[in-house]
Parts: structure tokens; sequence; C-alpha cells
């Protein structure tokens, strides 16, 4: 009885106005019972409600490719061998429901397009014809990704997901001229429904709507591909064709009680994936329809692996570890050293590409110590350790060639879980901003390429005539001429370099991040060398404010620019405006949040300049900002406690709003000293600024009357 009990629960639920998330909630992955599946289809479908489409139907069959949609059904039917009073029902609903399609949609149908396939599980849960249509085109639309043909987008992102997680296979298949598209057109078409027998397509569909992702036909395919491994690497020797015809039937050895299983796997090696996989390709899948192709095709087609985008990466790269599962990445910045000594992240290893070409041997040593290092790493449960090796270049194509060759040559060993960070170096230096110097490690502005780039002739100039096409084009003498002067002059850096990298070898070996936490001895004597001053009530008053930036309002454009001439490392070292004795407090959260002097407290995230982030509280009282960090055991501990008077300026980010940057400091004649700051990620940040905001202006005028 206790076993049937999510039964009377499903029932329950599909008698009331119930969702997806519902049904998944309480089916988890069992198999449904034939009477209550059309219900649940239509709930995870969402056509439960839908009006019914084919009343529109004039039922005039006048296609142009009529006779060949009719002709193609009559085959299916004789195929799979139904009873003569079933196949004239079925036969008309076949063409009555395709035909429609394709005068509501304005498509043209083709043989093998896989649209008779999918819709005949569907015709089997006896449903009206209205009913059984809108499931088929919501399947359609929702899970059927575009582009389903020959040398399609979809083929390139599915080689692009074998080469991550299996690249020997991969290899393989591409030797032989073995595509995508040429065996698995029908698994992504009709979801397995071409392969499989009906009961396997009925129990796989049961948990595939219940997911709710439209990607996990790839992951599907991918287990297909990686459970018969060994079985296709021992056809290398084969004909081409007997390949083809023997991945295009393993789904066939499916049987009802291996789909639990198999979507189990398929959820695993989801997770394994990089969640770019499916942000970056959404659109160029799922999106509309383009017949012309778009732009994400042409670089899906051409690109080398899997790519990862910034936003990943750094949010990876600042969460706290989790399931042993989930991708975590080892960061490989493959850039010239110089570039790298101008800016990094500080859990990038440094694999410098051109020693690929000028110093073999020495770059041989460097991937064993990169390799090394991966491994410490990962024992160390470090935030730069990871299985899945991400390759970052400067994102400049002329630089990336050798970033290029250097994934090649990990790809070319079968090297598992490699990936390419979309835009290199320019894209975290854009994704940071202003901030960058508190998210960069030896940020310096003056030698960065990226902050310097009209600072060079070659770029200026072409720059120059992008924005107003006023000079000329250059014959392709000069241009190659001035293309080789500029790799010339990285060669010459790196032959100075070159020993500078060896030396620092076996250093990067043991600490792959090449970053070492300033001790409390040195961060005092940092300190102490540098005369503090605080805000004087004699300094705030209405004169302060005097022809500067708005102080209290979002900052999108200068955000992390200090107005007083000092650079943020300057400002690290310069006095702080925090009372001492008042941090590293240990209370009680529970019991501080309860103080009477407490104005408001929000949530957030405190975002330390190494970019790590630590669920905080911050707190407005009359008279001061603070942040308590959550700890242990309902404990916290006060990181930050500021005068709101100190208070000079709030900014947020361009690009993300929520990231908030409370700046400190006193003025100096018209324009700002700035001190010090600190960074927070608040939801809602509007409502919190503007409350800080308010009470800065009632601390001021309370100070001008007193």
């Amino acid at each position: 009885m206790d076993d049937n009990l999510w039964l009377i629960e499903l029932e329950s639920v599909l008698l009331d106005d119930c969702n997806v998330n519902d049904i998944y909630a309480i089916c988890q992955g069992k198999s449904l019972p034939e009477a209550l599946r059309p219900d649940v289809w239509q709930v995870c479908l969402d056509v439960r409600h839908k009006s019914d489409q084919m009343s529109l139907f004039n039922e005039i069959y006048d296609l142009p490719f009529q006779n060949k949609l009719r002709e193609d059904c009559q085959k299916m039917l004789e195929r799979i061998g139904n009873d003569d009073e079933d196949k004239v029902s079925v036969l008309s609903d076949l063409e009555s429901i395709l035909t429609f399609y394709c005068k509501n949609r304005n498509l043209q149908y083709e043989s093998d397009n896989g649209w008779i396939e999918l819709l005949l599980p569907l015709l089997a849960l006896k449903l009206n014809r209205s009913e059984t249509y809108n499931l088929f085109e919501a399947i359609r639309d929702t899970y059927i990704p575009k582009g389903c043909k020959p040398k399609g987008n979809v083929f390139h992102v599915f080689r692009l997901l074998i080469l991550y997680h299996d690249p020997e296979l991969c290899t393989m298949l591409d030797t032989k001229k073995i595509s995508p598209d040429l065996y698995s057109q029908q698994w992504f078409q009709c979801l397995f429904a071409s392969s499989c027998s009906f009961s396997v397509i009925l129990s796989m569909w049961d948990l595939y709507f219940q997911h709710a992702d439209p990607f996990l036909v790839f992951f599907l395919g991918l287990i297909i591909l990686i459970n018969g491994r060994d079985q296709i690497l021992a056809l290398k020797n084969s004909p081409k064709e007997h390949i083809i015809e023997f991945l295009t039937n393993m789904p066939c050895a499916l049987e009802t009680d291996d789909v639990v299983d198999f979507c189990s796997l398929a959820q695993y090696y989801s997770l394994k994936t990089p969640s770019s996989f499916k942000t970056d390709f959404l659109k160029a899948l799922y999106g509309k329809q383009n017949e012309k192709g778009t732009p994400e095709e042409c670089a899906v087609s051409q690109a080398l692996c899997l790519p990862v985008s910034v936003y990943e990466l750094v949010d990876n790269s600042s969460m706290e570890l989790c399931s042993p599962d989930t991708v975590r990445f080892f960061l490989v910045d493959c850039r010239p050293a110089e570039q790298y000594n101008a800016g990094h992240l500080s859990t990038a290893f440094h694999l410098d590409c051109n020693l690929m070409l000028q110093e073999p041997v020495a770059f041989a040593t460097a991937v064993q110590g990169l390799l090394s290092a991966q491994r410490q790493s990962i024992e160390a449960n470090s935030n730069a350790g990871g299985e899945h090796l991400c390759f970052m270049g400067s994102g400049r194509v002329e630089e990336d060639q050798y970033t290029h060759m250097v994934v090649a040559s990990f790809l070319q060993k079968n090297t598992q879980y490699v990936s390419l960070l979309s835009g290199g170096y320019n894209a975290i230096h854009d994704y940071f901003g202003d901030h960058m110097a508190d998210c960069l490690e030896d940020h310096e502005p003056k030698k960065c390429m990226v902050c310097n780039r009209h600072s060079s002739n070659e770029i200026e100039g072409v720059q120059l005539r992008q924005k107003t096409g006023q000079q000329g084009k250059r014959d392709a003498s000069s241009k190659q001429g001035s293309s080789t002067d500029f790799f010339n002059r990285f060669s010459q850096v790196m032959k100075f370099k070159t020993a500078e990298v060896k030396g620092k070898l076996l250093d990067i070996i043991v600490n792959p991040t090449n970053v070492a936490a300033p001790t409390n001895e040195s961060a005092g004597n940092n300190q102490s060398a540098v005369q503090q001053r605080h805000v004087s009530a004699a300094e705030r008053n209405g004169k302060r404010y005097r022809n500067v930036a708005p102080v209290f309002s979002i900052d999108d454009e200068h955000d992390g620019e200090f107005e007083g001439g000092h650079s943020l490392d300057d400002a690290k070292d310069l006095g702080a405006t925090k009372m001492p004795g008042d941090v590293k407090e240990i209370v009680s959260l529970n019991n501080y949040l309860k103080s009477p002097d407490i104005m408001n407290a929000f949530r957030c995230q405190e975002v330390h300049m190494s970019g790590y982030m630590y669920d905080s509280h911050l707190i407005i009282t009359p008279t001061h900002l603070i942040v308590l960090r959550e700890l242990a055991r309902g404990q916290a501990q006060i990181v930050v406690r500021r005068p709101l008077a100190s208070i000079v300026k709030i900014t947020a980010k361009k690009r993300h709003r929520d990231l908030i940057t409370f700046k400190y400091g006193f003025p100096v004649g018209d324009s700002l000293e700035i001190t010090d700051m600190d960074r927070f990620l608040i939801p809602n940040a509007s409502e919190a600024t503007a409350i800080v905001s308010k009470h800065i202006v009632q601390t001021l005028d309370d100070t001008k009357l007193t």
C-alpha cells in the first residue's frame, strides 16, 4: 500500500492545476501507469488547457507534397504491422495532423524528417486528434533542436560534447570522417522514436518530459556512444559504411528495464559538463529558425573544443566546493609572460604558449608542472583545482593561434575535459570592468594590453580606420610587415622571459595560484608606513560635494576609478576609516540582528579582493554601516564597521547592477580623496543603496546642526 501512495498523490494533483515540478517531485523517475500517462504528458508539455487548433483544419488535402506524405504514412503503418481496422484510423490521424501542421506553420514535409516517427507514440495514447496535435506541436517546439540536417548546427555541438568527454572516441570517428549527422540525425529528429521499441520510447519520454531539459537528447546520445565505445573502437579498421550502420542502430538494443539507468547516466554527464554548453547554444539550437543560418552556427562549426563563458568561469572559481560530480575548472593562462605578469586571475596557472615553438623542452617540462599542480590542487581541495582544464588566450585572433596549438596538443593526447574560454583575457577584463583591480592579481594598467589598446601604433591605426574610415587601405605587404613587427616584439620579450619562466616553474608547481596571502605582520608594516587620516567634522560640509561626481547615485561609467588621483593599489595602502577595536569581534548572529540600534539589515555576499565571496549581512545603524560575515553554529564576525559620514561614493557595475561598491574617504579641496572601499553582491541593491544614502544625508544634516 505504501508503494502505491505516490500513485494516489499523482492522481490527486492531476485533478488540480499542477505543473511539471509537481509531477517530478511525486514520480521521481518511476514508470507511469498507462492510464495516467496522457494527463501527465499534457501537464509536462503545458498543453492541458490549450485550445482546439485542429478545429481550424478545413479537411482539404492539397499540399504539393501530399502524395508523398500519404505514401510515407502508409509505408510506416505497414512496417509496424497494425490491424487493418486500426490502420485506417491511424493513417487518417497521421495525414490529417501532419497536413494541418504544415499549413499552420507554413512548413514543407520531407521524407525522413522524423515527423511520422515522433507522432506515432502520441497516437498510442488514444487521445482525440486535437490533443494529439497539441502534444506533437509542443514536442517539436520544445525538444527538437533546430537545424537537424546534414552538417547542421546540432551535430557540430554534439561533436564538441563527444570531444569533451571522450576525445579518443571522437578522434577515431573524425579520422574515419564519420560526423555525427551521418548516424544520429534520426536520434535528434524524433527523440529516438525511430530506433527504439514503443515500450522503451514511452518509458523514456515519461522521464524526458518530467526533466523538462531540451538538451537531454544530447546526453542520451552521448551515453549510447560511451557505453558502446569499446565496440566502436574495435571497428576502426572496418569500412566507413559498416561503422555508420552500427552507430545508427545502437539505440535498438535498449530495453525497458534499461531506461531509468540510461536517463540517470545522461543526467550525471550533464552535471559533468560546463553549463555554458546549454546557455551558449540555447539560442542557436532552440531559438527561432533562421533558414540562412546564424552567426552561432559558424562559430560552433569552427570551434576547436567546447567553449566556456567568462560568467561561468568567474562564478565557478569563486564558489565553495560542493559535490565532487560538479564541474570545477583548472584555469590555464596561455598568454605570453609579459601579458600574464601585467594582470591575471589568481587561480590561473601560467603556461606560456610561445614556449611550444621556441623552447619545446621547456614547454614539455611546463606541461608536466601543470599536470602536477592540477593533481596537488585537487588533493588540497583548492579553489584553483579541478579536473576540467579551461585554457585561456588573450582574446586576440592573431595571438591566440598559439593558444589553439597548445589546446590541440592536449586534445591529440586524448586529454579529457578540455575547454577554451570564450573571448580570452579580453572577456575577463571586460567582465570585471572598473573592478578589475580588485579581482585581478598584479594588474598594472600601464603594462596591460587591454588597458593600453591605443598605445600600439598598429592597433591604433586599425581602430582609427574602423571608426572614421578616413585612412585608405594599406597594401598586403605593409600589413604583413606590421604583423611581423608586432610578433617580433613578443618573441624578443619571450627570449628575455624564458629564463624567468623556467626559474619560476618549480614554484608554480608547488603553488599553482602563484599568490600568497599577506601575513598579518606584512599587513601591519604596510599600514604603519602610511599615516592614517579620518574624516573630521570640520571637513563634512556642503562644499565637500561641489564640482564632483554625484555621490549617492549609481555610477555606471566610473566604478572603481578614484577621483582623488589614486589607483586601487594606492587605496589599499592609505589609511582606512575603520574604527579600531570594532572588527574581528565574534557575535551571535540572531542576537545581534535583534539590536534596537539596527535600522535596516540586508542579506548579501561580501566580495573580497581575491574574488572570493562570503555570505554576510549588511547592517545600517543611525551612524554606521556594519557587515557581519556568517560563521558556523549561528555565529558571525564583524568584518566591516564604517561611519556613514565616511562614505563618499556608492557605485554599481554596469553589467551587474547588484554588485555594489562603497567608497570611503575625505574631501581635498574640490575633489575627493578615496582611502578604502568595500564591495557587496546585494539582492535588490537599489533598495539598500537608497536607504544607505538616506541615512548618510541624515547624518550629515545632524552634523551641520551640531
